[in-house]
């Protein structure tokens, strides 16, 4: 979320996730508890298609100088955040490279997510003031980086335009600025509420500096973009038949890259909202969406790209950076307990280890 919350709040996002239920079944042929605790850091997979979306707009006084979102819902900081889960980093802050940072990207590397979504509220904004940061210990981990540009104070398709060349011009040459090899050495911008603006004319003139998704499943919407996404874990919780935007994607030569996440809960930091929650279920939602994602293609096969929503979006709980087995006790919070059968500590790390084990299968399976 921003300072002013979006994705909560947003009339487009609540009809988008009206009716939408949570997933909790077992599904035939996932694997047992336990079947990604064999992979390790050193061994993982590593997939530049396999794209998640990232959060740098925590603060903290000792770094920022004052709390940047932990503070959403009228809470007080540290101990009492406007999450239901509490990470295990605690109240940490996005400028702070070796005590946040650094450790995200191992986490990412270690989950085999090989491109990082970085939020991006326009020039001049915190998040942009942290870009470098981001890239640089991206870089150091191997890791690449991609855009989610949000809906800035007077956002238009000619400033997202805009925005496409000046990220080019500003961190192209950087060696974290992601590049698909697949598709013109092209980077991703993902235009989270994009049905906002209605004529997208104008990024025809970026087609070939970068990918531009829409996000929406409606085809019709697609015009003049590169390719379109979801972002939304709580449609992708009630598994929606996908294979004709798959189809629509492959017909028009747009890259198609459906949202998915491990589960949803934004009570805490919006006091009073009525948006649906879907429950992890010990990690079995997760696995239904992943497995879901890896066959919803029109051929049966997984989509060119996929992305995971989130790392670190602890104000709508669909998080899978690690939290905290004994947070504090000022607030009921949630935790990991019981995740794929771990308890206590082990169960901490058990969404990013699950998520490794879901990039090998997606690797194994996606067409070449």
């Amino acid at each position: 979320m921003s300072a002013t919350p979006r994705r909560r709040l947003s009339p487009t996002r609540r009809t988008f996730l009206a009716g939408a239920a949570a997933a909790g079944a077992t599904v035939l042929g996932v694997p047992t508890a336990g079947a990604a605790e064999s992979v390790t850091a050193a061994a993982a997979a590593l997939s530049t298609n396999v794209h998640i979306f990232y959060y740098p707009w925590y603060g903290s006084p000792k770094v920022h100088g004052s709390w940047r979102h932990w503070q959403q819902g009228n809470l007080t900081p540290p101990n009492a955040l406007s999450s239901d889960f509490y990470p295990k980093l605690g109240a940490y802050d996005s400028g702070d490279r070796a005590g946040a940072v650094d450790q995200h990207m191992r986490w990412m590397r270690a989950a085999g997510t090989g491109v990082l979504v970085t939020s991006w509220w326009g020039r001049g904004s915190y998040e942009e003031s942290l870009s470098r940061l981001v890239l640089d210990a991206a870089a150091a981990a191997g890791l690449k980086v991609a855009w989610h540009i949000e809906p800035y104070g007077g956002r238009t398709a000619a400033s997202v335009a805009d925005d496409v060349r000046y990220l080019l011009n500003t961190y192209g040459s950087h060696p974290a600025y992601y590049r698909d090899a697949a598709h013109g050495n092209r980077n991703a911008f993902y235009v989270f509420q994009s049905l906002n603006i209605p004529d997208w004319t104008a990024i025809e003139a970026v087609k070939s500096l970068g990918i531009v998704l829409t996000q929406t499943t409606d085809t019709s919407k697609a015009a003049h973009f590169g390719g379109m996404y979801t972002y939304d874990g709580i449609a992708a919780a009630s598994l929606p038949n996908w294979s004709g935007v798959d189809r629509f994607c492959t017909a028009n030569g747009l890259v198609w890259s459906p949202s998915f996440g491990p589960g949803y809960i934004d009570d805490r930091a919006v006091p009073g909202n009525t948006t649906p929650t879907v429950g992890r279920a010990n990690g079995t939602t997760y696995d239904r969406v992943w497995q879901h994602t890896l066959t919803s293609g029109a051929t049966g096969r997984p989509p060119a790209w996929v992305s995971i929503t989130s790392f670190n979006e602890w104000h709508e709980g669909s998080q899978i950076e690690p939290a905290s087995a004994t947070p504090p006790s000022v607030l009921p919070y949630q935790t990991y307990n019981g995740a794929y059968g771990k308890t206590g500590a082990a169960a901490e790390t058990a969404y990013i280890e699950r998520t490794q084990y879901w990039v090998q299968q997606y690797v194994a399976q996606r067409p070449a």
